[in-house]
Parts: structure tokens; C-alpha cells; sequence
């Protein structure tokens, strides 16, 4: 949505999504909406959530209905006030008309999940590499910078001494508030979010959203926020929603014994990801207990609690509870606690619509 809006120096008043995420609701984030649901006094863009453009310069608006494209791929469309496109077009992204005025847009289109998080690190190289604003002169003593890329600090950025940025691979970028303890080493690319704390460790090509706690060794990993893995323990080349808690030496594997490619869940059916550096993709609210196991290529549903020392199926559904392949219902009330529990202590509140929000999923998750 942020890169969309600075590709086109317009505000985005929400999104247009499957029926299962309306009533949709996070703090600070736009609504999810119906087609009825839009202005009919203004033009409208619609932009595919999967396209990624390159930030190097401002698209501008043209005033007559237009097809963004993206490497041959329509990647977005410019409609005129009172109308809509096609809700096909919406799924499958196609035009009817060969007539569409056509632009071509600098990216590329993220075809499949693992996408988010293989190619992350290079997207940051793309996306930090125009800063100039490099801080590395402003350490503490006993902190130390390697290597050439930038390194871009925030306001109240905290670091101890004992600490190593290794900026040859690329830059680094840590927003307001970040705070760094003693052991810590961060190689870039990296992108640290506000308010968020590495711990003491080795992280290498980190994205990390707002109020992350991490700590131990975190490798080609996209976190989307408000996580907590505060113990030793290895992450590599997984995505983590929000709200999640690794509990002490929760470590996953990334590469099988045969080196052979990962194969994925997806709801289509069991891919090969043609990639052998695969992890583990862990959806919003999952939990897991000290000493969890995860396998290559692991899908953790939504809401899932794991705990033990049986290591779970390769795709667990969403608010799962228990151990291995004794999987039970995580029961709706008790997942609403924790979540509430768990957001107070990022002192977010889950109001009465939050609440709803997590019901609803929780009931089709559950296949209610």
C-alpha cells in the first residue's frame, strides 16, 4: 500500500479483496471494501497487492482510463469516476478491451508466497540504496560499521557498544526507536522498524516490521511486526506474520539433507517451490512452545498454538491446538485472551471491532 501510494503521490482509502477478509480490521490500516462501497465523485486506481514497482521515480496520473503493466503483466488500472472494472479483472487481472491505453512500470509481480520472502533482500538493496544520509559516523565507541552501503539511524536509536554492522552486502536501515544490544551482528540488507529491539545475535538480511523483539540467529527472514523471539534459537528463510511468539530455542530448517528442492503447502495442493532454501511461513497470532521443531517448507495456519517435542506436520490449520499430529481446536475464547494479552503488551488494545474481526476468523478458519 506505502509503495503504491509513493508510486502514484496518492492516499489509498482501502482495499478490494475476497469475501473472506471483509470486516477486516487492524490498527491504523485501510478498510477492505466492496465495489458499491467506492467514491463515484473521483478517478480510481486500482493496484494489484502482488505488484512491486520500483521506487526510483513518481508515476504520473494520466487522465484517461489506463492499464499499468508490468513485465507484459497488467499490474493496475486507471477507471473514470462512476465506474468499475469487471470483477474479473479484479481475479484474473485481464483486460477485455485491447483498446486500454497501456503504461509500462519499472518491477515485477510476485507470483507465489516463498516470492516474499526469496526476493526480499534484494528489493531492499533496490529500495535503501537512493538514501544518502548515512549515519555510520554517529556510533558509540565500542560499536563498529564494515563495508561501503549506508547505514541510516532514526531518531532515538539506541546502540550498545559490542555492536556490528556489516554493511558490505548491503545497506541498513533502522528506524526511530530501535534499540541494539551488545552482541548484536547485522549484516545487510536490512530494514529494522520502529521501536524494535535485536537482542544480541546474528541477523543477515532482516526485514522487520514495527515492535519485533529478536534475538539469536535470523537469516533471509521477513517479519511482519509485533514479534517476539527474544531467545536463541534459528529463523532462516521464513515469513512471519504479526503477533507471533517463538518460545526459547524454537529453531526451523531451511535446507533438507538431499539439498533437493522444498516442496510447500498451498491451497491449490503441494508445490515445489524449485528452490532448496525454503523455511517456514507462520500466519498472524501463531505460537509455539520452547523447543519447537519446524521442518522445511512448514505452513503454520493463523492462530495456531504448538508446543512439545514432536515436531508438527508440514501444514498445521489455522487455530490449531497441541503437539505433533495430535492437533485439536484451539477454542475461540481462550485464543481471543491470549491475543488480547499478547497485543496489550505492545500496548495495543483489541477493541470490540478487533474482537469481532478475530471471530470471524477464527469460525473460517475452523471451516464454520
Amino acid at each position: 500500500m506505502e509503495r503504491a501510494e509513493r508510486l502514484f503521490g496518492l492516499e489509498c482509502i482501502g482495499y478490494v479483496a475476497s469475501d473472506h477478509l471483509k470486516g477486516f480490521w487492524e490498527a491504523d490500516a485501510r478498510p477492505v471494501l466492496d465495489l458499491d462501497d467506492l467514491p463515484d465523485d473521483r478517478d480510481l486506481i486500482f493496484w494489484c497487492s502482488r505488484a512491486v514497482a520500483d521506487l526510483d521515480g513518481d508515476l504520473p496520473v494520466p487522465e484517461e482510463a489506463t492499464a499499468f503493466v508490468i513485465d507484459g503483466q497488467v499490474a493496475g488500472l486507471r477507471v473514470a469516476k462512476g465506474t468499475r472494472p469487471d470483477a474479473s479483472f479484479l481475479e484474473d487481472l485481464e483486460l477485455d478491451s485491447t483498446e486500454t491505453r497501456r503504461v509500462d512500470v519499472a518491477g515485477r509481480i510476485l507470483e507465489r508466497v516463498w516470492d516474499l520472502m526469496l526476493e526480499t533482500p534484494e528489493q531492499m538493496i533496490r529500495d535503501l540504496a537512493p538514501a544518502s544520509n548515512s549515519s555510520a559516523g554517529a556510533l558509540p565507541q565500542g560499536a563498529y560499521s564494515i563495508g561501503n552501503h549506508n547505514l541510516m539511524l532514526g531518531v532515538g536509536v539506541d546502540i550498545e557498544p559490542g555492536t556490528v554492522f556489516d554493511l558490505r552486502g548491503g545497506p541498513i536501515q533502522l528506524a526511530d526507536g530501535v534499540q541494539v544490544k551488545a552482541g548484536t551482528r547485522l549484516a545487510g540488507p536490512a530494514a529494522i522498524g520502529e521501536r524494535s529491539r535485536l537482542l544480541g545475535g546474528s541477523f543477515e538480511s532482516v526485514s522487520a516490521g514495527p515492535y519485533s523483539y529478536l534475538h539469536g540467529e535470523v537469516a533471509e527472514t521477513v517479519i511482519l511486526g509485533y514479534t517476539n523471539k527474544a531467545h536463541d534459537g534459528f529463523l532462516g528463510h521464513a515469513y512471519l506474520g504479526k503477533w507471533v511468539n517463538l518460545g526459547a530455542m524454537t529453531t526451523n530448517s531451511d535446507l533438507k539433507n538431499n539439498y533437493r528442492p522444498v516442496r510447500v503447502w498451498t491451497p491449490s495442493g503441494v508445490t515445489d517451490t524449485g528452490h532448496n532454501k525454503v523455511g517456514c511461513f507462520l500466519g498472524d497470532h501463531v505460537k509455539t512452545g520452547i523447543g519447537m521443531l519446524l521442518n522445511t517448507g512448514t505452513v503454520v495456519g493463523a492462530g495456531a498454538n504448538l508446543y512439545g517435542s514432536v515436531m508438527p506436520p508440514s501444514y498445521v490449520e489455522p487455530f490449531s491446538w497441541g503437539q505433533g499430529d495430535d492437533l485439536t481446536e484451539y477454542r475461540m475464547a481462550e485464543f481471543v485472551d491470549t491475543a488480547r494479552a499478547a497485543m496489550a503488551r505492545r500496548g495495543v488494545d483489541l477493541d470490540e471491532r478487533g474482537q469481532r474481526f478475530l471471530e470471524t476468523c477464527w469460525r473460517k478458519g475452523r471451516g464454520g
